[in-house]
């Protein structure tokens, strides 16, 4: 059974697990593998979120009446997927439903990820399917790992993000796992938010209605351009001293601090009709 999947188009390449779909390197020429290598402190490359961004409150997800225990981030992440299609620049995998996943998320699903690469770039995009024929509600996100320092002749504190629109919202952070109802200043100015490792000390910095739909990462010498379609929330993370940021579209976030209530009603989550599809998307290009 293929394991790994490798595609490549002009300078880049892309090797993507099996176990959770997982990308786990992105390579151009000249510039070798620009994604964390999975080892100490976090050993995950690019985790695939899914049927939940974050926590919920207890680990519970309510529907029906019932309670049913679902971990942070869901179980995307930690399942084998099924390789669909695969060519020399794409491939599709999948995640159905089972007897495992309606223990913890009663619903019918499927989750496709697609990676297709070409001579600009890599696109990931996420497709969540509803085969059941009742209301499927879920969240998905993306939590690409890059390595910081991007540019490995530059400083970490040389590096930033520069947003494609002014970013002057107030920011979110998370209390306890949970979506904080207090509202933070902003540390973007304008559409430059400088990196330094205490941006990170109260854990995610989390843009809940971003204006933009792309940034560009990086330092003096390499940059990449990295945009994103669907996803209505953008998470920005790291572990202070790690080498990695993590640059996180979602589509839904943790349980707010304070809700208990059932799933399809918490905040974030989105709703997919019976036999219908929603997909989102992120690209990640030199820039």
């Amino acid at each position: 059974m293929t394991e790994t999947i490798d595609i490549a188009a002009g300078p880049w390449s892309a090797r993507i697990l099996r176990f959770g779909a997982e990308l786990c390197a992105l390579s151009h020429q000249g510039w070798g593998d620009i994604l964390w290598p999975a080892t100490d402190p976090w050993r995950r490359h690019a985790p695939n979120l899914f049927p939940i961004v974050g926590k919920l409150a207890g680990d519970r997800l309510r529907h029906g009446g019932r309670e049913y225990s679902l971990g942070q981030h869901g179980f995307a992440r930690d399942r084998d997927f099924t390789l669909i299609e695969a060519g020399a620049d794409h491939c599709r995998l999948r995640l159905s439903d089972d007897d495992e996943t309606r223990a913890r998320y009663p619903f019918a699903f499927t989750l496709d990820l697609v990676y297709r690469i070409d001579p600009a770039g890599l696109s990931v995009i996420y497709e969540v399917g509803n085969p059941g024929n009742v209301v499927l509600p879920a969240s998905v996100g993306a939590h690409p790992a890059f390595l910081w320092p991007l540019d490995p002749g530059a400083d970490k504190t040389a590096h930033h993000l520069l947003f494609d629109a002014a970013e002057p919202a107030p920011v979110r952070r998370l209390e306890g796992g949970l979506l904080s109802p207090v509202l933070h200043e902003t540390p973007i100015r304008g559409r430059r938010l400088d990196l330094a490792d205490g941006l990170f000390v109260d854990d995610a910095l989390i843009l809940d209605a971003p204006a933009s739909r792309g940034l560009v990462y990086g330092g003096p010498g390499r940059a990449i351009r990295f945009s994103w379609t669907g996803f209505g929330q953008l998470g920005l993370w790291m572990k202070p001293g790690a080498g990695w940021l993590c640059i996180e579209p979602w589509a839904g976030f943790a349980s707010p601090v304070g809700f208990d209530g059932d799933f399809a009603d918490k905040p974030g989550v989105f709703l997919v009709a019976p036999g219908d599809r929603l997909a989102f998307s992120y690209r990640v290009e030199a820039a």
